[in-house]
């Protein structure tokens, strides 16, 4: 009895935090969309196109980023598991924002490109494993 009062109340007080986390990454979310529409007038504006570019492009990834997010909270709550497909198509947006950006600031020599495609590729080859094997219902 006293166990399923504490699982109550930590399935209660699991659904606050990730309803909060939800409402914190939505609020990014617009904020983010309506910085990025802003910058599109930065693109014009910056000494060289180049600058606003990588500007536009790094807040446009970024938004990937969190609607993927968003989008791992709610299917939790639908769920109540988080897929392993989606985490790491997280993963993949994540590595592509920084190896764009590492491009842009011109950081990466051929070797390091080399093994940040390797990465992303493993990435990419992890989440067609993950589709292709799900992992099967206990009970």
């Amino acid at each position: 009895m006293v166990q399923d009062l504490l699982l109550g109340l930590y399935r209660r007080a699991l659904r606050l935090v990730f309803n909060l986390v939800v409402v914190a990454l939505l609020v990014g979310l617009f904020v983010a969309t309506g910085r990025t529409i802003l910058d599109l007038g930065l693109t014009l504006s910056e000494p060289t196109v180049r600058l606003g570019l990588k500007e536009l492009v790094s807040n446009a990834l970024s938004l990937v980023i969190v609607l993927e997010l968003v989008r791992v909270f709610v299917e939790y709550f639908d769920l109540e598991r988080v897929r392993l497909e989606v985490l790491l198509e997280i993963g993949v947006a994540l590595a592509l924002r920084e190896l764009l950006l590492n491009l842009f600031a011109e950081k990466l020599s051929g070797l390091d490109l080399f093994f940040w495609t390797l990465g992303i590729l493993a990435l990419a080859a992890g989440r067609t494993l993950a589709v292709q094997f799900p992992p099967r219902r206990q009970g």
